[in-house]
């Protein structure tokens, strides 16, 4: 009888020990199946909305490389969140990777984009790295990797893709609690905050359009588009623009949108709409409502939490101020960005 005991010991001891270094498989956002550790805590980041969930999942300490671009896409201003992020090395950027410096960081699992190019994702899976891919979307077969994919339903397509990006993003670092919990605060308070405006006809909406540098803008099929939508608005370039796509002036002019709204990461945008003798006659620019939007509300063409938590709300209350009275928008960041980011908010005068 001690004879089994013992075996059973040594074959529980053995396969606790093989259980720890098991790999597993996930399924990324391309739908191609990915072997992964166990346990993942050397993680390279060659996109920036999975680097800026992945502090909100509080892995910044798990990420030992960033893409190139970081400061450009998130912002300078992105680095209080995660301070080590300044001396991080940068092996690459949302479409390119040097091998030799990603390979230097003997990282377990690399985050791209999921518009990465095929050869590119192909050269780190040949140096024997994992790749995830990452869209925040959830497509259908032959969509996954486009930038501007055709929806039969934008709404589920975000709305699941999102939960879909956090969860696939939250298993990898082992943060799947933290996942769940983000997941559950942005769906309940999107909930809460559209319904002032839910119900608004399009012929009373106010009909906004969304400034990008170098005359782009955003149509149907992205995710700012839907972020309009809830917060009551009109996008104006809804009808005629699908995907990301540069415009003329003459088409905005003919547009004449009441709101111009302009990412908080495209100041010099705002600035120049404000100036420029060719937007003058445009009711947006003539009443004084051409807005820099705050940093959470991250406008971009994918979806990001604190957009939908409290992006959605900002942009309602600044369209209809009357249906907002009571609600504390700055109260509403400040816990947000203590819950997720560990850190206090401030208001900043351009917001």
């Amino acid at each position: 009888m001690q004879n089994v005991r013992r075996l059973f010991l040594v074959f529980a001891t053995f396969f606790i020990a093989f259980s720890a270094h098991a790999d597993r498989v996930i399924t990324d956002q391309l739908g191609r199946q990915v072997t992964l550790p166990d346990r993942v805590d050397r993680v390279v980041v060659l996109q920036h909305q999975t680097l800026n969930l992945l502090v909100q999942l509080d892995a910044g300490k798990d990420i030992v490389g960033v893409l190139k671009s970081w400061k450009k896409q998130l912002g300078p201003a992105f680095a209080r969140f995660m301070p080590a992020i300044n001396s991080l090395p940068q092996p690459g950027d949302l479409t390119q990777v040097n091998i030799e410096s990603l390979l230097a960081l003997h990282p377990q699992v690399v985050f791209v984009a999921n518009y990465a190019p095929a050869e590119m994702i192909q050269q780190i899976q040949n140096a024997g790295i994992p790749v995830v891919a990452i869209s925040l979307r959830k497509d259908a077969v032959g969509q996954q990797n486009k930038m501007n994919p055709t929806m039969k339903d934008e709404e589920q397509s975000y709305n699941e893709g999102l939960k879909q990006g956090i969860r696939l993003i939250a298993d990898v670092v082992d943060r799947k609690a933290q996942g769940e919990t983000l997941i559950k605060y942005v769906f309940d308070a999107r909930e809460k905050f559209n319904a002032p405006v839910r119900d608004i006809p399009d012929a009373k909406k106010i009909r906004v359009y969304m400034a990008n540098p170098d005359l782009t803008t955003y149509g149907s099929g992205k995710y700012t588009g839907l972020m309009m939508k809830h917060a009551g608005a009109l996008n104006v370039a809804a009808a005629s623009v699908k995907g990301a796509r540069q415009v003329s002036l003459e088409q905005v002019l003919q547009w004449n949108p009441q709101v111009i709204f302009v990412q908080d990461r495209y100041p010099q945008v705002a600035t120049q709409i404000q100036n420029d003798p060719g937007w003058q006659g445009i009711d947006a620019v003539k009443n004084h409502r051409v807005w820099l939007m705050p940093e959470y509300a991250k406008a971009w063409g994918y979806p990001m939490p604190e957009a939908l938590a409290i992006g959605e709300l900002w942009m309602a209350k600044k369209l209809y101020p009357d249906a907002y009275k009571n609600v504390d928008v700055d109260a509403q960041a400040q816990d947000y960005y203590q819950r997720f980011y560990r850190v206090n908010w401030q208001a900043d005068a351009k917001q």
